[in-house]
């Protein structure tokens, strides 16, 4: 793997190694990850539990 990754890669990374457990239900999510979308200015990661289909979206908006 290469060393020179993108910002949004290395966020996505951060957020990928953060608290596994789903905010709604509980649920430990030891094999899942966040997706990454993009739309012009804007940055979406999402995580959506395997268990209960709760949605937790981060956003970043690019300037």
């Amino acid at each position: 793997m290469s060393t020179y990754r993108s910002p949004f890669e290395r966020l996505k990374a951060k957020f990928d190694e953060s608290d596994p457990k789903c905010p709604a239900c509980g649920y430990v999510d030891t094999e899942g990850g966040w997706r990454v979308r993009t739309s012009g200015s804007r940055v979406t990661y999402q995580f959506v539990c395997p268990t209960c289909d709760a949605i937790e979206t981060r956003e970043m908006r690019l300037g």
